[in-house]
C-alpha cells in the first residue's frame, strides 16, 4: 500500500477543496471515492474536513469565505508543494516573477503555508511542514496520483518551476512531465486558443474504473469536461467538474 512517510521538498503533498456548499461536496466526494470525513470546529472560519481513505489522510476541504465569493473566486481544487522553508521559497519565487496571495503564516503546530500565483497566472500553495506532512496515502484507487499545471505558455512556465523546485521536465509535443529525482511527479499541458480554462492547476484522482467513476460522477450532479478516453500506452482518463463547479480528473493507469 502507497503510505506516505513524510513530505519531499518539491513534491505534491496536499490538495484542499475551496467550495460553496461544502455540506454537498462533503456528500459528493464521500460517495464518489468511499472516504470518510473528518470535521473540524475552527470557530469563526467555519469547519475544515479531512477526506480519508481508510485512516490515511487524502485530501481536505473548507467552505469559502465571504471575501473569496466576492471576489468572484469560483469553487476550485488548490495543489500544495512540499518546500524547506516557506520564507526562502516564497523569496524565491518572488524573484522568479510570482505574486505573493498569501504571505507565510503558521497553521497551528501543523505547519507553514503561502499561497502564491505563478507568472502566468496559475495559482498554487506551499506547505513547510511540523506536525502534519501532508497525505498520507496516494497512488492508489481513489486517491491522489498526478498534478497538472494548464499554461499559456509552457517554456516560460517549465523554466519557472525547474528554477523554483528543481524539477527537470520531460517534453513530449503534446505533454509535458515534471520529474523529481528523476521519477515523474505530474505534468503540464498548453492550454489550447479559444479554451475558457485560465493557467490552473488540477488534481487527478486514481480509480479503478475511469467509466464507472465518471458515470456515479455525473449520476451525482457531476459533469464531464472530457469524457472518458484512452491516453495510449498510459491508461484512461476523465475531467470532471463537480456539482459547485470544481474541476478535477480521474486516471486508470493502464
Amino acid at each position: 500500500m502507497p503510505d506516505v512517510s513524510g513530505p519531499m521538498p518539491g513534491s505534491f503533498c496536499w490538495i484542499e477543496l475551496a467550495t460553496s456548499d461544502p455540506e454537498a461536496a462533503k456528500r459528493f466526494y464521500a460517495s464518489l471515492f468511499d472516504w470518510n470525513v473528518d470535521e473540524n470546529d475552527m470557530g469563526e472560519m467555519g469547519k475544515y474536513y479531512i477526506f480519508r481513505k481508510g485512516e490515511r489522510d487524502s485530501a481536505a476541504m473548507y467552505g469559502m469565505m465571504a471575501d473569496q465569493k466576492a471576489q468572484g473566486i469560483p469553487p476550485n481544487w488548490l495543489t500544495y508543494i512540499a518546500v524547506e522553508n516557506a520564507e526562502a521559497f516564497v523569496a524565491k519565487a518572488q524573484g522568479l516573477g510570482a505574486s505573493v496571495l498569501q504571505p507565510p503564516f503558521d497553521v497551528m503546530d501543523f505547519g507553514r503555508m503561502a499561497v502564491l500565483q505563478d507568472p502566468q497566472g496559475a495559482v498554487f500553495a506551499i506547505w513547510e511542514a511540523k506536525s502534519h506532512w501532508g497525505v498520507k496515502i496516494r497512488d492508489e484507487a481513489n486517491t491522489l496520483c498526478w498534478n497538472e499545471l494548464a499554461t499559456s505558455d509552457p517554456k516560460a512556465s517549465g523554466e519557472f518551476y525547474a528554477a523554483l523546485t528543481g524539477w527537470t521536465t520531460k517534453p513530449s509535443p503534446e505533454y509535458t512531465e515534471w520529474h523529481l529525482e528523476g521519477k515523474p511527479i505530474g505534468g503540464m499541458r498548453t492550454i489550447n486558443p479559444g479554451e475558457p480554462t485560465p493557467p490552473s492547476w488540477m488534481p487527478y484522482f486514481m480509480v479503478d474504473d475511469c467509466d464507472a467513476t465518471t458515470a456515479k460522477a455525473q449520476s451525482a450532479g457531476g459533469q464531464a469536461c472530457v469524457e472518458p478516453c484512452d491516453l495510449p500506452n498510459v491508461g484512461r482518463f476523465s475531467v470532471l467538474v463537480d456539482p459547485q463547479g470544481a474541476v478535477f480528473a480521474l486516471y486508470k493507469p493502464m
